[in-house]
């Protein structure tokens, strides 16, 4: 099913092609989850959440022996939106499959993208996960509520960085952290990146005053010491942040989750359409999933085809409404 909601449609995206012209659909009749030929497309720079998801489901499937030689290329630029312009251009290609999530919503409408997820078939939404909120290690800010301090003094003068455009889940974040202390949004200095592997160096670097991502990006750089978590976004502590507070338990009342899916070109066959979700389904179920979405921190979130096709609808409705009530 697709998105009902039109979305705005304004300029044109300027596609760079890189690689190989992608492989055409063949004959996907059979009811196994082979898929000869098989790519995913990762719709911003290699390091950031779409790229780990990819890459993790890409290797458990091939670990689980559901297909094999799945190829995972990079396609960034505005926020996902080149991405998904070229998912749309590859018209029937049921070899084709891109990792998304709100970032990409979000993206559509702050960047008047000329192809909309409503151009895309939904095939599965895999995962959801807090995000959180670090510094690096050096950074004067100890706590959530020494940085929240510091930033309502004087709120342009400490930029955070996000690895989203505004409207995508490291946007919105921290603009609901801000209204929850008294900071009115507008005010907020964000800085978005073009994922979340853009943005560690410039956490890293201090050229943020902190920054708000998945916590599977940064899983590895905070066990290793080098950021500091100060709070996680969601409803609890997260088993592998245990020192981390939430916000909300910090006293200030936001809860806020990111997700993470997959969608395919339009005009996909119904036996193309299928086979793309039964590899995703056999994968949800397979050890190797399972083991992986543990180890990032990850929670399951499965639902595909209609019922995934109505999410997106209602998180495009929720992008729109946030928007709004923040004055963004």
């Amino acid at each position: 099913m697709r998105l009902r909601t039109p979305l705005a449609l304004l300029g044109a995206a300027v596609l760079v092609l890189a690689g190989p012209p992608l492989l055409s659909s063949g004959d996907d009749s059979d009811s196994g989850t082979q898929i000869p030929g098989l790519r995913f497309m990762v719709p911003n720079t290699p390091g950031g959440g779409y790229d780990i998801t990819a890459r993790t489901a890409a290797k458990n499937a091939e670990d689980a022996g559901l297909t094999h030689n799945i190829e995972v290329f990079n396609l960034p630029g505005a926020g996902g939106t080149v991405g998904l312009s070229r998912l749309v251009s590859e018209h029937g290609n049921g070899k084709l499959a891109m990792s998304m999530g709100l970032g990409v919503v979000g993206a559509v409408r702050s960047n008047h993208a000329p192809k909309t997820l409503a151009d895309a078939t939904p095939i599965a939404r895999l995962t959801e996960e807090q995000d959180v909120v670090v510094v690096a290690k050096d950074s004067p800010y100890k706590t959530i509520d020494e940085l929240i301090g510091a930033w309502k003094k004087d709120p342009g003068k400490i930029p955070v960085g996000g690895g989203s455009s505004p409207g995508g889940p490291d946007h919105l974040a921290p603009m609901l952290m801000a209204q929850a202390a008294g900071i009115q949004p507008k005010s907020v200095n964000y800085i978005p990146f073009d994922g979340g592997g853009e943005l560690l160096a410039s956490i890293l670097g201090n050229k943020v005053g902190f920054g708000v991502s998945g916590v599977g990006e940064y899983l590895d750089q905070i066990k290793a010491g080098e950021l500091r978590v100060l709070a996680v976004t969601g409803p609890e502590r997260v088993d592998d942040l245990k020192n981390a507070p939430t916000l909300k338990e910090s006293g200030y009342d936001v809860n806020f989750t990111n997700w993470r899916g997959i969608v395919a070109p339009p005009g996909l066959s119904e036996a193309q359409r299928d086979k793309l979700t039964r590899l995703f389904e056999e994968l949800h179920d397979s050890p190797e999933w399972k083991k992986s979405m543990d180890q990032n921190g990850w929670d399951d979130a499965f639902l595909t085809g209609e019922k995934f096709g109505d999410f997106l609808d209602a998180q495009d409705k929720r992008v729109v409404s946030v928007l709004k009530e923040l004055g963004l």
